[in-house]
């Protein structure tokens, strides 16, 4: 990929190379300091990440605050994120003594044949702003629970809550050079991602962001043939079938569409309501959002710019102009935009399709359980999926054929634990994060033996 603006005058092209120079000496450190923390053992290793997760929880104040300066996030969504990040941290120290091989049987005699995981190195993260302290952790923790050394790559908008990340982990304990915190100004990310993925050092990618972001990290990847793991955008649907609760189905779907404002991988984006139910459900369901916008646009925080509500305001638009009928939302100023929320939406309308990552969704009704499963699978992404159905066999039927790499029944679409394997397919990436999962992304499993006596042939 090249470097834009290499041919930018002096000033623009040296702050360019300084910090690549910056990202590139965390990289160093880290690969110094490989050896001695891949040979730290799991004890050790627990220990840290158990008083980093106190650490966080008791600096939660100034994550939030740091959230809320940063990127808008109301105060509650950083309190959730350092819950959830402490809860990660925690997870992950389990996981310490959970890195096991096998032996594999052997057609030689005397001969013990083993199948170890090792560290594989220096580890780089990036992550995003929308959850900055989860995802944050989550892109180190695995990776240094494993064995191998770190570099964060922080997000442009959102550089002091990364950077936060760091200190808790030094003050719980970890060595120096074990994880570097790289920040960088807008105008240099492309050649800092680009430098860092080339550091012959790294030995493992993982990201977290825009699909359109990630293309660029897996091609760069793949021309130094390095593992990469990503988690990319979405566009959620939530089935809700004719014998759907629809009390409870409307619950998730305001959560699961609403909270952070909608900048969430996760977001429900559509609604896919079956017509035997269509209208009792969007009677209800526009009623809450009606309510929740009452409160006000700044009650779930704000969008991360102007720019992003520019473009979801857009989106609402041309559904609008398309046919589309607006239930609830639709206005906001800057930053602030109402919970929004449209019916009547078809495939030509833009919203049908483009991720929204934002409060205004989309209804779409459909007749019958193959309609809705055609409609949820109408889409390049494959992150999250909802079903919503009192006969739990026939919802579980509906959620095995969805193709996402999640699928809650009977529950929203944004949800995650620590302990379950999470990452998606099609245009929302490949790779898993959280628990024993994770192991595989960040170990090269080893072919190793010992052998008996030989007989060679010649």
């Amino acid at each position: 990929m090249p470097i834009p603006g290499a041919d930018a005058e002096p000033s623009v092209a040296g702050k360019r190379a300084e910090a690549v120079d910056r990202a590139l000496q965390a990289v160093q450190a880290a690969a110094g300091a490989f050896s001695a923390w891949s040979e730290t053992g799991p004890t050790a290793r627990r220990a840290i990440l158990l008083r980093a997760a106190d650490c966080i929880e008791a600096r939660s104040d100034e994550f939030a605050r740091l959230m809320t300066e940063e990127t808008g996030a109301a105060a509650a969504w950083g309190g959730f994120n350092v819950m959830l990040a402490a809860r990660m941290l925690r997870e992950a120290a389990s996981m310490t003594t959970q890195i096991l091989g096998e032996v594999v049987p052997s057609d030689k005699p005397g001969c013990l044949s083993l199948a170890v995981r090792q560290p594989a190195g220096v580890c780089l993260g990036i992550a995003p702003w929308n959850a900055p302290v989860i995802l944050g952790v989550r892109a180190v923790a695995m990776p240094l629970v494993c064995g191998n050394t770190a570099v964060l790559k922080a997000s442009e908008t959102c550089p002091e809550t990364h950077r936060l990340i760091g200190a808790v982990l030094a003050e719980a304990g970890l060595p120096d050079g074990v994880l570097g915190v790289v920040a960088n100004d807008p105008a240099e990310a492309a050649a800092v991602v680009e430098a860092l993925v080339a550091a012959p050092a790294v030995r493992r990618v993982n990201f977290t962001g825009s699909t359109r972001v990630g293309r660029i990290v897996a091609e760069l990847a793949a021309r130094h043939l390095k593992p990469v793991l990503l988690e990319l955008g979405g566009k959620a649907a939530l089935v809700v079938l004719d014998d759907a609760d629809l009390d409870a189905a409307v619950d998730a779907a305001v959560f699961g569409a609403y909270l952070n404002q909608g900048q969430i991988c996760m977001s429900t984006e559509r609604i896919v309501v079956d017509a035997a139910v269509a209208d009792a459900f969007i009677d209800k369901l526009a009623t809450r959002v009606r309510a929740l916008a009452a409160a006000g646009p700044g009650a779930l925080g704000l969008l991360v710019d102007a720019a992003a509500a520019e473009r979801v305001r857009g989106l609402v638009a041309d559904a609008l102009d398309k046919g589309a009928e607006l239930l609830a939302g639709g206005d906001g100023e800057g930053r602030a935009m109402q919970p929004t929320l449209l019916d009547r939406v078809t495939a030509d309308m833009r919203i049908y399709r483009e991720e929204s990552f934002g409060p205004a969704k989309a209804v779409v009704r459909v007749d019958g359980i193959e309609a809705a499963v055609r409609v949820a699978n109408d889409t390049d992404y494959g992150l999250a999926t909802a079903v919503f159905g009192r006969d739990v066999r026939r919802a579980l039927d509906v959620a095995r054929r969805l193709r996402s790499g999640i699928c809650h029944v009977n529950g929203p679409t944004v949800s995650d634990e620590p302990q379950a394997p999470f990452g998606g397919v099609g245009a929302s990436g490949y790779g898993r994060f959280g628990g024993r999962a994770a192991i595989a992304e960040f170990t090269d499993l080893r072919w190793i033996t010992v052998e008996g006596e030989q007989h060679y042939p010649f």
